[in-house]
């Protein structure tokens, strides 16, 4: 299945989940969409009264798009457990906790970020699986854990760093250059190989100017934030500015 082919059915069982919210009078959940699909399908459902996109919490890479019959309905099926870890003998990774997910052979849309932070792993998934994860989901790369729920609502913090590069202009090619500290035509290719995305969309186009704050993922290399150029140099060149995520 292709990947437009894929965005049409996402988008056909989004129009039934709100067709389903309106007929019966009732909120409807789609499961939790990557990064790339959100970017998608928010150009079709963009946010509003009886649309909500949520997570979990504000900054969530993972959410779900939530159909509302009216406005004073805050209806969510999300759910967070938590798990106290202890690493002293045995250190485990967010590539463990996947793996022991998968393991499980539970669809990936069915839970949203996860992550560990001091002592502690916390997943966000929807209620219907919140049960079967607490049951089930006893182990990580051999250490035990005991999931249970939380009425907190954590949000996952990401370490970045800010650095600068003089580039050309603030075309799609020069930024990713800047970046990688290559030249532009192996930049070009790596766009044009599909290797490059921009707000977690595939673009094909080196040429593609970019607007302050979008964000930059590299395959292979990670994901930047463009936010703006500082200031022009002596040569008629940008200094920019940008953020990594580390």
């Amino acid at each position: 299945m292709t990947k437009q082919s894929d965005t049409e059915s996402l988008t056909a069982h989004l129009w039934d989940l709100r067709e389903k919210c309106q007929i019966r009078h009732c909120s409807a959940a789609s499961d939790f969409l990557t990064e790339a699909e959100l970017a998608a399908v928010m150009e079709i459902f963009p946010p509003s009264a009886l649309i909500r996109y949520d997570g979990g919490y504000e900054e969530a890479a993972k959410k779900k798009v939530i159909f509302l019959y009216d406005e004073e309905d805050d209806f969510s099926d999300i759910v967070c457990l938590q798990a106290k870890i202890d690493q002293r003998f045995r250190k485990i990774s967010h590539r463990d906790v996947l793996g022991a997910l998968m393991h499980l052979q539970i669809d990936r849309h069915s839970f949203g970020d996860f992550w560990i932070d001091d002592g502690m792993l916390y997943i966000y998934t929807a209620e219907p699986m919140a049960q079967f994860l607490i049951d089930n989901l006893t182990r990580v790369n051999q250490l035990r854990i005991q999931l249970e729920r939380t009425d907190k609502r954590p949000a996952q913090v990401f370490n970045t760093r800010s650095f600068t590069r003089v580039v050309a202009s603030a075309r799609l090619d020069a930024l990713v250059a800047g970046i990688l500290n290559c030249s532009r035509d192996h930049a070009k290719n790596m766009i044009r190989e599909g290797l490059v995305s921009v707000d977690h969309r595939v673009l094909e186009a080196p040429d593609e100017l970019c607007n302050n704050n979008v964000t930059i993922s590299i395959r292979g290399s990670g994901r930047y934030v463009f936010k703006g150029m500082l200031r022009r140099t002596k040569s008629g060149r940008s200094a920019a500015e940008f953020m990594q995520y580390i």
